[in-house]
């Protein structure tokens, strides 16, 4: 469908200014690019929007840029590679108070924006298309995206920040300029779509979602995104922004086990199996300090926001705290190490049942280690905090 309307796409409002931006991105777009645009002016003049249409172009070659500036939307262009590049330069130049955006491919309908700039309008942050509920045309997605790569990867997010979204990667959705700004959204890939569903999840912004449909997109050449290539990124940045389900469960869960088979063997004569239990407590413990580490780093450098639960730690767990613990752990192995070597001396330094001295020694060395590790880390966590503290 081209709809023939004149260049002019943006109506200003009474004010002066424009309330609603529809920013494209753009990589050799040429053949469904006028369409798409034809489709967004039909609608910001039949719904007598202040409106603009914005290219974002990320070095087309095939004469994307022409078509769009012919057709009057203004292009923005956008040297830095990627999906995420090109989406945040078109935002940045957008002037509209809310922004839709959507791929340049026509395989969404820019003539029904409606129920986003409604949902814009009532105070929503967020709109996220969904193309489960609002159907998937034939042809339109491939079986793997359909029933493994978006289920997964949506239900994998749900799961690690309580999102509401059930739809994470559909590239139709409207949001207010202002609050998607202060996410300071940064990757540039594929995986910018996540990133923006779970910054907003994070910071407790509004979100909804509409239904949305998909059609099969009018280009004859291969879509720019790679399956396995941009799945990998989208779960990676998944986990990387879930210092809980990356580190802190998986390093509870080890010191539990840990913990759990230590007492369990320490009357038996299974030393080799105790040897196994207490370095999964040393390693649990050192997984769940890289939860803190990573939480306090990245709420420094604003990747995540303010965390309550961690500042409630804090108040109760400091520097001083640490050495006190991890002075305790390193006493408990030093008595314990002393008593060992007062046994292996009452034999006059000769032969000892290694089942005996080693339920001895494997929680004298494990207490030891933590010690050291409590100690350290709690230093390490206060050079954090001064940065923390400093940002702030």
């Amino acid at each position: 469908m081209l709809i023939n309307l004149p260049q002019r796409t943006v109506t200003s409002t009474k004010r002066g200014g424009v309330e609603v931006s529809i920013v494209m991105p753009c990589l050799n777009e040429a053949e469904t690019i006028g369409t798409c645009i034809a489709k967004a002016q039909w609608y910001i003049r039949e719904h007598n929007l202040a409106g603009e249409i914005i290219i974002a172009d990320n070095g087309s070659t095939d004469g994307s840029q022409e078509i769009a500036t012919q057709m009057g939307a203004r292009v923005v262009p956008v040297q830095e590679k990627g999906y995420g590049s090109a989406l945040i330069g078109g935002i940045r130049a957008a002037r509209g108070q809310y922004i839709i955006m959507g791929d340049a491919d026509d395989s969404y309908d820019f003539t029904n924006l409606t129920p986003f700039i409604e949902k814009l309008r009532a105070g929503y942050d967020l709109v996220m298309g969904n193309r489960f509920k609002g159907g998937i045309e034939p042809g339109a997605m491939p079986l793997h995206h359909r029933y493994l790569g978006n289920p997964v990867l949506t239900g994998i997010g749900k799961l690690l920040f309580s999102s509401p979204c059930g739809d994470f990667h559909c590239g139709l959705r409207g949001f207010r300029k202002d609050a998607i700004a202060q996410l300071d959204l940064r990757t540039t890939g594929m995986e910018f779509a996540s990133e923006m569903v779970v910054k907003a999840t994070l910071h407790r912004m509004r979100i909804t979602e509409v239904p949305t449909t998909l059609s099969p997109d009018g280009r004859s050449r291969p879509p720019h995104l790679r399956s396995w290539r941009d799945g990998w990124r989208h779960l990676r940045f998944l986990f990387l922004y879930s210092p809980r389900w990356l580190f802190f469960y998986p390093g509870i869960l080890l010191i539990l086990i840990g913990l759990v088979a230590t007492f369990w063997l320490l009357p038996s004569p299974k030393v080799h199996t105790l040897l196994y239990a207490s370095t999964a407590i040393v390693i649990g413990f050192q997984i769940v300090t890289f939860a803190l580490f990573t939480k306090v780093f990245a709420i420094s450098e604003g990747l995540l926001p303010e965390d309550r639960r961690l500042r409630r730690v804090f108040k109760y767990f400091n520097l001083e705290t640490g050495l006190i613990a991890g002075s305790i752990l390193l006493l408990l192995g030093i008595v314990t190490s002393i008593y060992a070597f007062e046994i292996w001396e009452q034999s006059l330094f000769g032969p000892l049942d290694p089942a005996q001295m080693m339920r001895i020694v494997i929680p004298s060395v494990t207490c030891l280690g933590l010690g050291f590790q409590v100690i350290f880390s709690s230093f390490f966590l206060s050079v954090l905090g001064l940065k923390r503290q400093t940002s702030s």
